[in-house]
This record gives C-alpha cells, structure tokens and sequence, in this order.
C-alpha cells in the first residue's frame, strides 16, 4: 500500500513539473535600477507570472549604471543558481556582451522595455538566440508625444516648449530626444527653450525645472518621457507662478502621477509603458523557453496594454476602471 502511495506521488509531482506549475527554477531580473518605480513594478509583473508558473526570482540593482549591470549579469551567471534571465538594459548596446555570454551558456533571457542591440526601433532579436523582447520602440512613441504638443500649438506663436529628458547619457533618451527636436523643428511657431535631464527622479526633475525656468520665461508646454521627472517639474511650474493645467503638459509612463493628473485636467497625457503587464510577459516567455513551450519574440507593448498606449483624459473616460500600473 505504501509503495503504490510513493508512485502516485510521484506521478503527480511529474505531471506538475511537466505542466510548469512546479518547475522549480530561479529566475533573475536586473534592473536598471531597483530603486526606481517603474523597474519594481515591472519586477511585480515577474514576480506575480513566475509564482504562477512555479518559479523563485531575485532581482539585482543595475544603479543606472551599465558597467555595474554587465558585471551583474557575468557574476550571476557564473553563480550557476539561475535558470532564466530577465534584464532592463541601462545600456541596450554594451550589454550585448553579457547578454551573449548567457546564450552561450544555454540560458533564456529576456530583455524589458528596449531591446538589445544597436536598432532600438526593432524589436526582432538582433542579439542570436535571446529569447525575448518585450519593449516599446522609441521612436513611434516619441513622435506621437511631440504631435500632441504641435496640435497644441497650432493656434499658438511662438509656443515655447521645455523637454525634459531622463538622461543624455542614455541612448534610448538621446533617440528620443532627437526624435522630439526633430519634429518640433518643422513647424515655425514652436520654440524650443531648453532641454533639462531629470534622470527619473522628481527630485531631479524638480531642480532641472527650476534651473531651466530661472533662465528661460513665457512657457506653455512641457514635454518629458518620464512621469517620475514630470512631477517634480510641476512643483517647480507651480512655484514660478504658473497656472499648470493652463499649460500643455505630456509625460511618460502612466505612473499613477500622471493618471491622477489626467483625470483631474492638470496633465493633458502621458504616453505608456504598463511595466507590470510588460515584466508578466517576459517571465512567461522565459518560463515557456524553460519548459520547452511556444515563446513569442517580439512583444510590442504598445499594443498589449489594458488601454492605448497614448493615455489622455477621453482615453480614462472611457475606461473608468483603469488603474496605473506603478506609482512614480
């Protein structure tokens, strides 16, 4: 009797080691920084998906700096305690390298919010065998955040615009940059100010904007691809005696800042990203590489978000339920 007990056990853990639900792996997310909002609740998406699927994680503080997060990746590796990798890249071309190294070792990775590889527009693997991109390329984004501030200053001249950007230092940030200037520059009306960098942080944000408006007057839009950076710029709106919901106000990230904003008319829009929606899905790609299921390569997250990407006022008043995915 006890032996027949042992072997219906034992069928039962195969079965469930075969369907996922108790594989047992440990999976690895570096973040680009783990102090940052966006990168925790894209690490919940993980966290959530890989308990689902019967996997432990850990995640490990990249601190914005791409040689401290290569060197992650390498020591992790050698560890050998991990069975997937999941990273959001602070440099999408230098992490190549590491990235490789983790191939060659018969590991899946994945990669969030931009690809690796030198075509930050292409989500396609540019990297041979990775097993995932799940990001939103820049420049469709970008171009969209900087039409609405054109359709806001058509009527409008001059229209004095401030950017701000998370850091230069970033080439996904420069890409978007460029991608701002570029089309801001082809209408006449519109006067760039200045562009401040506010490095994901309100603190920073707030003291960028206060330098760029001590230098710079009149200004009636502000565009920033960070909601985070945005926030503390509206501190420092408010305190030069701006009337803020009279000004256009575009940020990134659908933190629940900007969605707030939106609803009560102090934002107009913020262009989003869905970091918990976005960590799921990589984990489930690397939890199907790992169990020998379909993975999907390429996932474009602005198209797999509960609502459009372009989040405006019409946008959360259709969808009342809609809840931010991360706070700041």
């Amino acid at each position: 009797m006890a032996r027949k007990s042992t072997i219906t056990l034992i069928a039962v853990l195969i079965s469930l080691l075969g369907s996922g639900v108790f594989a047992g792996g440990k999976i690895a997310y570096f973040a680009a920084a783990s102090q940052n909002g966006f990168n925790q609740a894209t690490y919940e998406g993980v966290q959530e998906m890989a308990a689902a699927r019967g996997y432990e994680t850990a995640v490990f503080d990249g601190q914005f700096d791409a040689a401290v997060q290569f060197s992650q990746v390498e020591d992790v590796l050698a560890s050998g305690n991990f069975d997937g990798f999941i990273i959001a890249p602070n440099d999408n071309v230098g992490i190549a390298g590491a990235v490789e190294q983790v191939i060659a070792a018969g590991k899946p990775i994945a990669t969030v919010l931009f690809p690796v590889g030198p075509e930050m527009n292409s989500l396609e693997p540019q990297v041979e065998g990775i097993t995932a991109t799940v990001a939103s390329p820049p420049v469709p984004g970008a171009t969209i955040q900087a039409e609405g501030v054109v359709e806001f200053c058509a009527d409008k001249n001059p229209c004095n615009v401030i950017i701000l950007i998370g850091a230069k230092i970033f080439p996904f940030d420069n890409l978007r940059l460029e991608t701002y200037q570029s089309v801001l520059a082809q209408h006449e009306n519109i006067k760039v100010l200045a562009v401040g960098e506010g490095y994901y942080s309100p603190e920073v944000g707030l003291n960028a904007m206060t330098d760029m408006l001590q230098a710079n007057s009149d200004v009636h839009a502000v565009l920033s691809n960070a909601d985070q950076q945005m926030a503390g710029a509206d501190i420092a709106l408010e305190a030069a005696g701006y009337n803020v919901p009279d000004l256009y106000i575009m940020g990134g990230g659908a933190a629940h800042v900007a969605i707030e904003a939106i609803r009560s008319g102090r934002w107009d829009a913020t262009l989003a990203y869905f970091p918990k929606t976005m960590g799921a899905l990589a984990m489930e790609q690397i939890a199907n590489a790992i169990e020998g299921k379909p993975v999907r390569n390429a996932i474009n997250m602005d198209e797999e978000g509960p609502v459009q990407a372009l989040i405006d006022k019409s946008v959360l008043d259709a969808n009342p339920d809609f809840v931010a995915e991360w706070q700041q």
